[in-house]
């Protein structure tokens, strides 16, 4: 049955001219029928140079909606309408206005995480990859509105030795890792390394041997001379960490880092959409474009 999937799937991808992203959070099965895997950066530097007509995001929302706004021309689909973002959803246009009013002369630097509402009124978008570069561009004297991770935005400020102004928002599933998980980790793997993303706890980052992006995890793993690494991030991550470094051990911190949003894609639902041309993510025109220049200038950091 799942070899059938896996060959109605290819046919479907040829015959509507697909292309397949999918995030390192994805179902090792969904990473693994996908064309392109990677963490929001790169998928999004991957939306925009494909010459596909329809883009399958095998993601969650906000993904798919930065997909549409990069790719105006193209079909982006999403397998499962309801993989959405609670972080992204912990910040709205009116609340950010505010912040704005509150301190007119900042810098709004959001992270990829959110909306396109947010994005098409902030200056500038960020991934965790490239985050501390975003800010840094901004001149030293400048205030910084970070939003809506204040994870992320913690470890930027520290990086930079820079104050920002951080909004209260969080990933649940990256705060589920907690300081006792770590210590146990460790107890049980005694010679392995650390490594978390910037979305933990400010107590579990001061934790770890290294803190970076999930494409930082990749790149760092397979340069280390270490055999055995703890991973401190959503669990789906351990699929592409061990398909590439297949003489290494990896572990979670621990399994409650699961996110549920980013489980619900399947290869079922990858063929119906493609077979329905269904769920088609669309962004306003006016919209897109005031978004478009956030993410134009992160794009341009390199």
């Amino acid at each position: 049955m799942a070899e059938e999937l896996l060959q109605r799937l290819a046919r479907l991808k040829r015959e509507r001219h697909a292309v397949i992203l999918a995030h390192n959070y994805q179902r090792p099965e969904v990473q693994d029928a996908a064309d392109f895997t990677g963490d929001s950066l790169g998928l999004s530097r991957r939306a925009a140079k494909t010459d596909a007509d329809v883009i399958l995001f095998c993601g969650v929302h906000f993904m798919a909606e930065t997909a549409a706004i990069i790719c105006p021309g193209k079909t982006v689909l999403i397998p499962d309408p309801n993989a959405g973002c609670p972080m992204a959803n912990m910040i709205n246009e009116r609340e950010l206005r505010k912040a704005k009013e509150e301190h007119p002369d900042a810098a709004v630097v959001c992270y990829v995480n959110s909306s396109a509402g947010i994005k098409a009124i902030s200056d500038l978008c960020c991934t965790s990859a490239n985050a501390v570069a975003v800010v840094a561009s901004v001149p030293a004297g400048r205030e910084v509105i970070f939003v809506p991770d204040q994870s992320l935005g913690s470890w930027v400020a520290k990086q930079l030795g820079r104050k920002l102004i951080l909004w209260p928002g969080y990933c649940p599933t990256h705060h589920r890792l907690l300081p006792e998980h770590v210590e146990a980790a460790r107890r049980a793997h005694p010679g392995a390394e650390v490594i978390v993303h910037p979305e933990c706890l400010d107590e579990v980052v001061a934790m770890a041997d290294h803190v970076s992006s999930t494409s930082g995890m990749l790149r760092y793993c397979a340069g280390s001379d270490c055999r055995e690494f703890i991973i401190g991030t959503e669990i789906g991550m351990l699929h592409p960490l061990r398909k590439q470094n297949p003489g290494k051990t990896f572990y979670p911190v621990t399994t409650l880092s699961d996110c549920p949003n980013m489980k619900l894609t399947t290869i079922e639902k990858m063929v119906w959409a493609l077979e329905d041309m269904q769920y088609r993510v669309e962004v306003p025109r006016d919209l897109a474009a005031r978004a478009m220049a956030a993410i134009e200038r992160m794009l341009a950091l390199g």
